[in-house]
Formats: structure tokens, C-alpha cells, sequence
């Protein structure tokens, strides 16, 4: 207790009235760092034991590991950290994973590595805001509005970094879905038409639109492989409409599953559909081109108005001020 009374005074004068609190910060900080590994350390079981015994193996008889392995032992590194790193609430959990679906990451570990990206940008930021802090404080004295804002600003940037990052993504890849869905309704109308059945059809968008709509490519290219794997089409299409989000598709599959239902023609469907698609699209384009007079306007009156009353006012402004100078 003495120690503390007798370093206080000394961290006041040092580092200004939050000297203090920014030295138990760094101990708050040294203590996580310390602690979190030997928590997050668990041991190792007799099978974690015997799988890497075959893993060894298998490496010391391969010469030449594939990238699938190599990307498996990377994920395996993370995994004892799930606990920490994973909601434990099945409806986050499975909210967290449908956003970074709509990101278009795929992979099995994408909630994993995000919140490891929000744990290290945050800490991090903040590790350097406190940094900054305390050169800061020692050079000059500062005020303890600036000491509280440059230690956490720095943290939240770091932690939503990551939110707003997959937040972007996820919209420019809707977008992207977007504009590529019309074309791709006219081409798997033709290809029902031409006689195909509708999961060549699905084959047949996926490689034709990689080039120019590759998120929209990539998710005829998933319903594709999951039919082929033997999953029934319904639920294919069902979870594609929920992975996207996006209303015109989830029209789609409800469209294609009533066909399917009652046995309706798929075509007949399709070229209403399709033609709808179309005339959306077109709209959007229309309510694009009905905003650009606005935009134009107001660049035209900030940058015409402020020099033409300057020309109309300013002689008359002038032969003012020099009368009233003159009188006085």
C-alpha cells in the first residue's frame, strides 16, 4: 500500500492526471497478454496424440503435401481457440456464418478468422493508442480528454475495421448479383428452351458469367455441385435464396419451386420472369438517370453562383466601402 502511495504522485507528474489509470491499463494489458495463452492452452488428448502420430507419418512418406493439407493444418491452429474466437449461441453462430456467406467467404473457419481479426486489430490499436499516449503525455502536458480519446478511438477503429470491411463486401457482392441476375434468367431461358434440362442450364450459367459476374458465378456454381451431390433441388435453390439475401432471387427459387410443385412449364415461367428482370433493370437505370440533374444542379450552383454575385456585388460592395472610407 505504501509502494502505491509512493509512485502515485510520481505517475501525476510524469504522465499527467491520468497517469495512473494509464499505467494500470498497460498492467491490464500485460496481464491479458500473459494469461490469455495458458488459458487458451488446453491438454492434449490421447487421440489429439495419435492423429498427429498418423500425420507424420503420412507427411514423412508424402514428398509433396497438397495445398487442401497445407490449408488444413493452418485452420487445425485456430481451432483449439473456437471457444473463444466462435459465438457459443447457435442463432449467432449461425447469423455470423450467414454473413460471411454473403461476403463470399466460404470457408469453414470465415467466423473463426474474423473475430481473430477483430481480437488482433483491436488489442493492437489499442496497444499502439496507449503507446502514443504516454510519448504524448511525456513530452507535453495534455489534456485528459485527449489521453481517454487517443487510447480508445484508436481500439473501436481497429475492432469495427473488420465489421465494416464484411459489411462493404457483402454489399458490393449484392450489387454485383444484381446486374449479372437478368442476363442470367435470358440464358438459362435459352438454354431450357434449346432442350436442356434446367441443371445443365444452372452448369451452363455458372460458366458463362464467371468472367463478368464471378459472385453471381460462384453461387449457380455451389446450387450445381449440391445437386449433384445428391441434395434435393428444393432445398438447394431454398439455401441459396437465404445465402444471398436478395429479394429478386428469392422470387426466383419460389418461382422455379412452384413449377416444380405443380408441373407447370419452367420456360413459360422463366420468359415472365425474365422479362420482369429486365424491366427492373431498366427502372434502376431510369431512377439513376433521374438523380444525375439533381447532382448536376447543386455542382452547378456551388461553383456558378458564388463568382456571379462576387461579378454583380462586388463593384457595388466596393464603391461603398470607398465612399464610406472616403467620408470618414
Amino acid at each position: 500500500m505504501d509502494f502505491i502511495t509512493s509512485i502515485n504522485p510520481q505517475l501525476t507528474d510524469k504522465f499527467g492526471p491520468l497517469g495512473p489509470l494509464l499505467a494500470l491499463g498497460i498492467l491490464g494489458l500485460i496481464l491479458i497478454v500473459a494469461v490469455v495463452p495458458m488459458l487458451l492452452k488446453r491438454p492434449e488428448e490421447p487421440f489429439d496424440k495419435l492423429r498427429a502420430q498418423r500425420n507424420a507419418t503420412e507427411k514423412a512418406t508424402a514428398r509433396q503435401p497438397t495445398a487442401n493439407l497445407r490449408t488444413k493444418g493452418k485452420a487445425d491452429k485456430l481451432e483449439k481457440f473456437a471457444t473463444f474466437l466462435e459465438p457459443q449461441d447457435y442463432a449467432t453462430m449461425t447469423a455470423s456464418r450467414l454473413k460471411m456467406l454473403r461476403a463470399g467467404y466460404k470457408a469453414k473457419n470465415a467466423v473463426r478468422m474474423f473475430h481473430f481479426a477483430q481480437l488482433v486489430l483491436g488489442v493492437g490499436a489499442l496497444t499502439l493508442g496507449v503507446i502514443y499516449a504516454m510519448v504524448v503525455s511525456a513530452q507535453q502536458e495534455v489534456s485528459s480528454q485527449f489521453m481517454i480519446m487517443s487510447t480508445l478511438v484508436p481500439g473501436a477503429v481497429g475492432y469495427y475495421l473488420p465489421i465494416y470491411w464484411v459489411t462493404r463486401r457483402a454489399a458490393e457482392r449484392q450489387k454485383q448479383i444484381v446486374q449479372g441476375f437478368p442476363d442470367a434468367l435470358d440464358l438459362m431461358l435459352v438454354c431450357v428452351e434449346a432442350g436442356q434440362s434446367l441443371d445443365q442450364s444452372i452448369n451452363r450459367i455458372a460458366k458463362e458469367t464467371r468472367q463478368g459476374y464471378p459472385a453471381l458465378s460462384e453461387e449457380f456454381e455451389m446450387v450445381a455441385q449440391e445437386v449433384k451431390a445428391g441434395k434435393e433441388r428444393v432445398h438447394v435453390l431454398r439455401d441459396m435464396s437465404e445465402r444471398v439475401g436478395i429479394p429478386d432471387i428469392s422470387s426466383f427459387v419460389t418461382t422455379l419451386v412452384q413449377s416444380a410443385t405443380y408441373g407447370t412449364s419452367i420456360s413459360e415461367a422463366l420468359r415472365v420472369y425474365s422479362a420482369e428482370m429486365r424491366d427492373k433493370r431498366v427502372m434502376r437505370a431510369e431512377e439513376l438517370a433521374n438523380k444525375l440533374p439533381t447532382k448536376l444542379t447543386l455542382g452547378t450552383m456551388m461553383f456558378t453562383v458564388p463568382p456571379l454575385m462576387i461579378i454583380l456585388i462586388g463593384p457595388s460592395i466596393h464603391g461603398i466601402a470607398k465612399a464610406m472610407g472616403g467620408g470618414g
